[in-house]
C-alpha cells in the first residue's frame, strides 16, 4: 500500500504535533495547579469583541482544524483509503464499532442520568496523539497500518461532527442556518465551476461561519462544509484543495491544537480524586475509551472481513488491528471538545476532562506496548 506525499507530510506533522500537545498539556496542568492558577484561568476568560478567548479558540480556531479534517476526508474519498469501497470498508466498519461500542458502554452507566448527554465523549479519536504514539515505533510500522489508523480517526471525527450537529444543537435559528447553507451552496457551485482562487472561498467561509455561529448549530461544522465546497480537481500539487491542505498542516499541528490544549486542559486537581474516579460519568468515559474503543474496532473489522465485505491487508494481522484500536482510545482534544458541548456544569466538565486525560494516557501506553511487542522488530517498510 503506497503512501502519497501529502499523506506522509500529514503523518509527519501530526506525529510532531502530538509531542507538542503533550508538552502544552503538561504546562497547562502545571500552571493550573500552581500559584498562577487563578490568573491563568482568568486569562482565557478575558473578553474580546463580546466573547472570551476560550470561546474564540473553541468556536473559531477549531473551525480551521475541522476544515483540515474535511480536506483530509475529501482526499481520502477521492484518492486515498476511502476511494475504493472494498478498501474503505475495513476502516469504516472499524470506526463504526469504535463509536457504537464506547457510546453503548457510556450509556450503560449513565442512561437516564444528568450525564447521559456525554455519550459522544468516548466516541472520538485524537489523530495527532494517536499518530504521535504510533510514530514512536519507527519504521517497524507498516504503511498500511498508519493509513488504517488515519482513515479510522478521520471517519471517527466525521462521526463526532455529525453527532455535534444533530445531538448538541440546543436551539435553532432557522433564518441564520438557511443563510449559512445558502452561502455554502453558492461556494459549492463556484467550486463546481472550477474557480481555483481561494479568496472567494475564504471570504464566503467567514460569512458562513458567522451565520452558523448565530444559528445554534456549532460553528465548527462550517470547516467541514467549506472543505467540500473547495474544488479538488485532480488532487495534484497545484489543485486548490491540495494547496490549502498542505498550507494548514503545520499551523493546525503546531499552533491551533496546542492553543486548544492550553485553554482547555487547565484542570485543577481536587483532593477527593477517588470519588471522581468512581462516578458513573467517569466510568463510562474511561471504559468507553480504554475498553470499548479497541473491542468495537476489532469486533466490527473482524465481522466485516469474516463476511467477505473487505479484506485485511497482507502486511497486517488482527493483533496489530487490536493495538491500533487501543491507540484510537486516545480521545484527548476531540473528547474534551465534545465534553464542552455536552455539559454546562463546570464541575462535571472539569471531572470529565481529568478522566479523559487519564484514560487517553492509559490507552496510549497500552497501545504502544502492545504494538511494540507484536510488530516485527526487523520490519522496514520498503515503501517509505
Amino acid at each position: 500500500m503506497k503512501a502519497t506525499k501529502i499523506f506522509t507530510d500529514f503523518f509527519n506533522s501530526e506525529k510532531a504535533g502530538g509531542l507538542v500537545l503533550i508538552a502544552c498539556t503538561i504546562l497547562s496542568l502545571t500552571l493550573a495547579n500552581s500559584n498562577f492558577g487563578a490568573s491563568y484561568h482568568d486569562f482565557f476568560q478575558s473578553q474580546l469583541a463580546g466573547h472570551s478567548f476560550e470561546h474564540w479558540i473553541n468556536d473559531g480556531l477549531m473551525t480551521i482544524f475541522f476544515l483540515l479534517i474535511g480536506l483530509e476526508l475529501e482526499r481520502e474519498i477521492y484518492q486515498g483509503e476511502l476511494s475504493n469501497i472494498k478498501d474503505a470498508l475495513l476502516p469504516i466498519f472499524g470506526a463504526l464499532g469504535g463509536m457504537l461500542i464506547p457510546a453503548g458502554i457510556f450509556l450503560l452507566f449513565n442512561y437516564g442520568t444528568a450525564t447521559q448527554s456525554g455519550a459522544g465523549i468516548p466516541m472520538a479519536t485524537d489523530i495527532a496523539f494517536a499518530l504521535g504514539i504510533l510514530s514512536l515505533l519507527g519504521n517497524r510500522v507498516p504503511t498500511s497500518l498508519k493509513i488504517f489508523l488515519t482513515a479510522l480517526a478521520v471517519i471517527d471525527d466525521l462521526g463526532a461532527i455529525i453527532i455535534i450537529a444533530i445531538f448538541y444543537t440546543k436551539t435553532l435559528l432557522w433564518t441564520n442556518l438557511f443563510i449559512a447553507l445558502g452561502i455554502w451552496l453558492l461556494l459549492f457551485i463556484i467550486g463546481k465551476l472550477n474557480v481555483r482562487n481561494l479568496i472567494p472561498y475564504l471570504i464566503g467561509g467567514v460569512a458562513m461561519w458567522y451565520f452558523m455561529l448565530h444559528s445554534g448549530v456549532h460553528a465548527t461544522i462550517t470547516g467541514v462544509l467549506l472543505a467540500f465546497a473547495i474544488p479538488f480537481g485532480n488532487g495534484g500539487e497545484k489543485s486548490t484543495s491540495y494547496i490549502l491542505q498542505y498550507f494548514l498542516h503545520k499551523p493546525v499541528a503546531f499552533i491551533i491544537l496546542p492553543i486548544f490544549a492550553l485553554a482547555n486542559t487547565a484542570i485543577v486537581f481536587s483532593v477527593d480524586i477517588s470519588q471522581t474516579l468512581t462516578e458513573n460519568n467517569s466510568l463510562g468515559i474511561a471504559l468507553g475509551l480504554i475498553v470499548g474503543k479497541p473491542l468495537g474496532i476489532f469486533i466490527f473489522a473482524l465481522l466485516a472481513v469474516t463476511f467477505g465485505l473487505c479484506k485485511l491487508p497482507s502486511d497486517l494481522n488482527w493483533k496489530s488491528i487490536f493495538g491500533v484500536g487501543l491507540l484510537a482510545g486516545i480521545g484527548f482534544t476531540m473528547s474534551i471538545f465534545v465534553t464542552l458541548l455536552a455539559f454546562d456544569n463546570e464541575t462535571i466538565i472539569n471531572n470529565s476532562k481529568l478522566i479523559i486525560l487519564i484514560s487517553s494516557l492509559i490507552a496510549g501506553l497500552l497501545g504502544f506496548f502492545v504494538l511494540n511487542g507484536i510488530l516485527n522488530k526487523t520490519y522496514i517498510d520498503d515503501e517509505q
